[in-house]
């Protein structure tokens, strides 16, 4: 398993990690992506484990918390061994106080996950949304405490927008504080607009991708193809996607392109989805997830080889989209170069 350098941090992380939403089934919503529980997560992170996936990825808010408890757990006896990874700011309760960046609200998370977890550390603790009514100040003067107390290793943020993130990382400038060096995205084939902003930020400020729902909640499994219902048994039929609708004729194009460098590698189309998002500029990590064995196997087969510089553009042509304002405008200034722009 290859292993990457955490943005402009000193851990390194493998280019794949094993995602904990299909853990715990604990409402509808994530009931839809699995119903995973102890023995089969004990399993399954053997697997990963085997194949030299030692990161993996939850958050308080999957399924309750019921998923960093199932994967405290599964992980008993096995914690020097591998990294984990979850994430607050989401709703835990109905109080006024029960979601966001707060100094309150963030300390009793970060309690809460370590107690679920059976940890007394988070190799990886990230702001799962970006909460505009905390101070900056606050949130981050919170984390760093958090990681002079050893309760915390490194900390990364998700779902931010451009300005977010550059705000954060010159507040923790300002005051030498723990910065963010990873940043959790929603990034396919599919869904390409983390290229017109977050990833040149990424670029210039060194901080690292790890990649959420890198096959767009299963529309790049393979199962989605032109002229075909969506399967019942997926995720997208039982109510479990997640992102913008994509074009019809948009999506097949894609999937087109991708069975065609399936047979040309004797790969399948997901791992030909993930395999090319392991070549973008400054992706360190993919989150895959998997709802049996059979998933899981299948997404370790995307690393450990590389799709063709020729094949890679085959892909970028078919998945481009016009960019909005903006980032179309500035495609105009000459050898700007921003990736697939």
């Amino acid at each position: 398993m290859e292993y990457r350098q955490l943005g402009a941090s000193g851990l390194r992380i493998p280019v794949l990690s094993y995602g904990t939403a299909t853990f715990g089934g604990g409402n509808e919503f994530f009931k839809a992506w699995g119903n995973t529980q102890v023995e089969e997560a004990r399993r399954l992170i053997g697997v990963c484990l085997e194949a030299g996936v030692n990161l993996f990825d939850t958050a308080n808010g999957y399924s309750d918390g019921k998923a960093e408890e199932i994967l405290g757990r599964a992980l008993a006896g096995r914690r020097q061994d591998v990294l984990i990874s979850t994430k607050a700011t989401f709703p835990t309760g109905p109080g006024p106080n029960d979601y966001g960046s707060s100094r309150l609200h963030l300390m009793r998370a970060c309690e809460d996950s370590l107690r679920r977890l059976g940890t007394d550390y988070i190799d990886i603790y990230h702001m799962h949304g970006f909460d505009a009514h905390t101070p900056i100040e606050e949130t981050l003067r919170t984390l760093d405490q958090l990681v002079q107390s050893g309760k915390v290793r490194y900390i990364a943020c998700s779902n931010f927008s451009g300005w977010h993130l550059m705000k954060s990382l010159s507040v923790s400038e300002r005051y030498g504080w723990a910065r963010y060096v990873g940043h959790q995205a929603y990034y396919s084939l599919a869904h390409r607009e983390f290229e017109w902003e977050l990833l040149p930020l990424a670029q210039a400020e060194g901080v690292g991708t790890i990649v959420w729902s890198p096959l767009s909640a299963g529309l790049l499994s393979g199962k989605i193809r032109r002229g075909q219902p969506i399967p019942e048994s997926s995720r997208l039929a039982q109510g479990g996607g997640q992102g913008p609708q994509v074009p019809d004729e948009r999506l097949f194009a894609i999937v087109d392109v991708l069975d065609e460098l399936a047979r040309e590698t004797e790969k399948t189309v997901p791992q030909v989805a993930l395999n090319w998002l392991l070549q973008r500029p400054t992706v360190v990590n993919l989150v895959i997830g998997a709802r049996n064995e059979e998933q899981l196997r299948q997404n370790l087969g995307a690393a450990g080889w590389n799709l063709t510089a020729e094949q890679v553009a085959r892909l970028d042509a078919v998945s481009a989209t016009t960019p909005i304002y903006p980032y179309w405008h500035q495609q105009r200034f000459p050898m700007l170069g921003h990736v697939g722009m």
